[in-house]
């Protein structure tokens, strides 16, 4: 028999303005570090998806979005080179900044920068999880697998 599967919820957040998205360069963590993700992190207990998201554009990028703003865009099933694997919903939110202000690197022990990117030319050292969320993000498909042999 087979162990039960673990796989954390993720709430990733495509912050785009104009055919830029917000990318920040992982620091200090002792996992990823040095590559870019989106502004992400894990669903805490008794909290909603979107609540999730809102709060991680808060902590990680100074960003107060209203609930209306971040909308579902699409899922990537994940599975990194250990062999771990999560689901990650993933959210867009179009940047205003007039509205919004200038975005912060809000968590300057975990980050060492955040900066704007072309969508459809990524840094080579993006986060394989953050590209397959882009990538299907700008194809528009709903469900992207990531990690996994097809």
């Amino acid at each position: 028999m087979s162990a039960a599967p673990t796989h954390p919820v993720d709430v990733l957040l495509i912050l785009a303005r104009d055919d830029l998205v917000l990318l920040a360069r992982r620091a200090g963590t002792g996992y990823a570090d040095g590559q870019w993700n989106l502004p992400s992190g894990k669903v805490e207990f008794g909290e909603d998806a979107v609540s999730a998201v809102l709060r991680e554009a808060a902590e990680e990028i100074g960003l107060q979005l209203d609930r209306s703003e971040a909308r579902m865009v699409t899922a990537v099933h994940h599975r990194n080179t250990t062999g771990l694997a999560r689901v990650g919903l993933v959210f867009a939110a179009t940047h205003d900044p007039d509205r919004h202000g200038e975005p912060v690197n809000a968590e300057p022990h975990k980050c060492a920068e955040i900066a704007w990117f072309r969508a459809d030319n990524l840094p080579a050292a993006t986060y394989p999880y953050t590209a397959a969320a882009v990538d299907a993000w700008r194809a528009g498909e709903p469900l992207e697998l990531s990690g996994w042999d097809r």
